[in-house]
């Protein structure tokens, strides 16, 4: 991670990974209407995909002060409106609907609980066939897709025992149970994962 001079924070990954993500987010979003990005990190992901998108309106939110305040500081000169305080785990969001929502490099790096309260608060946002676009590293029938996965999965493990890649299996059935199916899965660079879901 770096540290800007502003209240902007960086994260070297975001630049390896944006255009990959944005060319399946092209595919997916629908021509317009609201996203929103739940758990926006440091900004940058909206900082550069927004401007490309402006048919879409990009809505970030974050949990903690800090994070708001990079991405208040990415944004800026963007017009989004200010990220939304939202913790999954709250009920209600403080966002009554959304045409689709993105949630990027969130899922390994938080407790299996919070992952569920991520499908079912956005299960409830969406219209049906609305899109919930899941970026990250995945294990697909419970194997490591390459042995640097499987060494990021000891070292979220050693951080926090909650923490951990998911398997696609069971991301995809606890999905079901919220009313999102599995529309696609697209190989990603750097062994990862764009996960398409849709309400129905």
């Amino acid at each position: 991670m770096q540290i800007m001079t502003d209240q902007r924070q960086s994260s070297p990954a975001t630049a390896r990974n944006r255009d990959p993500i944005l060319t399946v987010l092209k595919d997916i979003l629908p021509a317009t209407g609201l996203v929103l990005e739940v758990a926006s990190g440091f900004g940058e992901h909206a900082a550069y995909v927004a401007p490309q998108l402006p048919a879409l309106v990009w809505q970030t939110s974050g949990r903690e002060p800090q994070s708001r305040q990079s991405i208040i500081a990415w944004t800026a000169d963007l017009g989004l409106a200010p990220p939304l305080t939202l913790d999954v785990h709250d009920d209600p969001w403080p966002i009554v609907a959304a045409d689709a929502v993105v949630c990027i490099n969130m899922v390994h790096i938080c407790p299996w609980a919070t992952t569920q309260a991520l499908l079912a608060g956005a299960a409830k946002l969406l219209p049906v066939g609305g899109p919930l676009y899941l970026y990250g590293p995945y294990r697909v029938d419970g194997q490591h897709t390459a042995p640097s996965n499987h060494a990021f999965d000891l070292d979220l493990k050693r951080r926090n025992p909650a923490w951990g890649i998911r398997d696609l299996a069971d991301l995809t059935n606890e999905a079901a149970a919220h009313g999102l199916d599995l529309d696609r899965t697209v190989t990603m660079p750097s062994n990862n994962f764009s996960v398409i879901f849709r309400k129905v």
